[in-house]
């Protein structure tokens, strides 16, 4: 299922435009040298990678431990269906309720050190430019961590998280570039192409989690390593 990660990645890639897409705009660049330019951009790209990590490494491990306790299968099911519900719930819907209130203080003290970070040009500071954008609230992500979740280990969580952002990095990289090219309109027509591949996504998550048989699709219960009994030879 690692391989959602990346596709996932790709096809809300186009998302974050509209969301982290200002930033990776006024990224604090040469623009005058394109070699340099381009390792900055890569530079910002690892802080993001690393946040996606970070937070990866956490939900990997809360997903490890549904594994031991031979929940994996459930919960695959169950994040299935979380991901098509919640991509096809109406935004206007999530609006009514404020999901960061609780850690709003946090998120108003990552915006601020990010606006600070704009005044460098260092790598660090790039790079910690990415790392605080990382962090910032995003359904895009929110929806990748289901898949962290599903993950048995934290290791693979990590993994399912850095291929998601690997996934983002080809359009939030061109975006500096290209900006005028990326039309509303344009924007607009591949945004709509994103709920049907989550819900491709989440579709797949399930077939997992009931363990068909299917090769690279749905495992049986024994290549999950949940079945009820042990099989002993």
């Amino acid at each position: 299922m690692l391989y959602t990660a990346f596709i996932f990645g790709l096809i809300s890639s186009f998302h974050c435009i509209g969301m982290c897409g200002p930033i990776a705009m006024m990224l604090p660049v040469d623009r005058t040298n394109q070699t340099k330019k381009a390792t900055q951009i890569i530079t910002y790209h690892l802080g993001r990678l690393t946040a996606y990590a970070t937070i990866g490494f956490v939900f990997g491990l809360l997903g490890k431990g549904f594994f031991l306790a031979g929940l994996q299968q459930n919960l695959s099911i169950f994040i299935g269906v979380a991901m098509i519900l919640v991509v096809l719930t109406p935004e206007k819907i999530f609006a009514k309720y404020n999901f960061s209130k609780p850690v709003f203080k946090l998120i108003s003290k990552i915006k601020t050190a990010l606006g600070s970070q704009f005044r460098n040009k260092s790598y660090k500071s790039l790079f910690t430019i990415g790392l605080l954008n990382g962090f910032l609230p995003c359904g895009m992500v929110y929806v990748a961590l289901f898949g962290a979740i599903a993950m048995q280990s934290e290791s693979l969580g990590v993994l399912y998280m850095i291929l998601f952002g690997l996934g983002t990095v080809p359009m939030m990289s061109s975006v500096v570039y290209i900006n005028s090219y990326l039309t509303i309109p344009i924007r607009n027509r591949i945004q709509k192409a994103i709920p049907y591949v989550a819900v491709c996504i989440g579709c797949l998550f399930i077939l997992r989690g009931l363990g068909l048989g299917i090769p690279y699709i749905s495992p049986s219960n024994m290549s999950l390593f949940i079945q009820a009994d042990p099989n002993c030879h």
